[in-house]
């Protein structure tokens, strides 16, 4: 395990490495989850075998810290991971970001662009959520965090979920799930950014709007038989997806990435 840093109280964000050669892949997970846990398989897949991978997790959530007094926005998580980046020596990074994690991974990208070379959004959060959806809704912070909004939220979530999200800080959740919904419009930015971006969906639920998106230079990717967490329900068609995605891989030097048609492409 590795550690950096991040305020001057002495929070730090925290994260699993293995290492290899730049540029490093760094894994970004979604609101209550942790990177190691959604995606060791795949970082250790033979197609990434040797290169530096780093699988972090973002504050309040799984080994990280958890500070309550933190505001959570997107902007706050990105400029920490950009901290904890910088301290492990990262630049031109690959980054991969699920969910919650992809809204960050853009934000860091407009943010600290010294500090990305690609995008791979896998089912990323590019628009504010209407009212009535995300964890906590329907609770006050209070209620929340010291009342029985935690116990009911985990209960409807499922097990799976469940697992990772009692990792989480209640603050962090809370919080960082009020600023996704609210905060800032990720496709406004993603649509600015100049490094490669590539973004990973199941199959027959795309994003909004893909055609702004590949007028914008977006590649749009669907990976079958998965939903939203790609990278557990369909590893194989994750690995593929992503690997031809990134500037350099061994996939793309092998020759064998997916057929292209000019609106979306297809993981078979």
């Amino acid at each position: 395990m590795r550690n950096a840093t991040v305020r001057p109280d002495g929070t730090k964000l925290r994260w699993v490495e293995l290492p290899g050669v730049e540029p490093a892949l760094i894994w970004v997970h979604g609101l209550g989850s942790s990177s190691p846990a959604y995606y060791s398989a795949v970082a250790a897949h033979p197609l990434f075998h040797g290169r530096r991978s780093l699988l972090i997790d973002l504050l309040g959530h799984g080994i990280s810290d958890r500070p309550t007094d933190a505001a959570y926005t997107l902007e706050e998580h990105a400029d920490l991971l950009a901290s904890a980046l910088t301290t492990a020596g990262v630049s031109g990074a690959q980054l991969i970001g699920h969910s919650m994690g992809g809204a960050v991974a853009i934000v860091l990208a407009a943010r600290h662009p010294q500090l990305v070379q690609a995008l791979v959004l896998v089912d990323a959060n590019l628009d504010p959520r209407p009212l009535g959806v995300g964890v906590g809704v329907g609770y006050t912070e209070a209620e929340f965090v010291h009342g029985r909004g935690w116990s009911e939220t985990l209960d409807q979530v499922g097990p799976h979920w469940a697992a990772t999200m009692r990792l989480a800080g209640r603050e962090a959740l809370y919080r960082s799930s009020l600023h996704l919904g609210r905060g800032t419009i990720m496709r406004e930015l993603l649509i600015t950014l100049s490094v490669p971006r590539t973004y990973l969906h199941p199959a027959g639920d795309p994003p909004a709007d893909v055609a702004q998106l590949s007028a914008a230079g977006v590649r749009i990717v669907a990976v079958p038989n998965s939903g939203h967490n790609i990278m557990l329900d369909n590893p194989d068609g994750f690995v593929k997806a992503t690997a031809a995605a990134l500037p350099g891989d061994r996939l793309q030097d092998r020759h064998v990435a997916p057929e292209v048609d000019q609106k979306e492409e297809a993981i078979p």
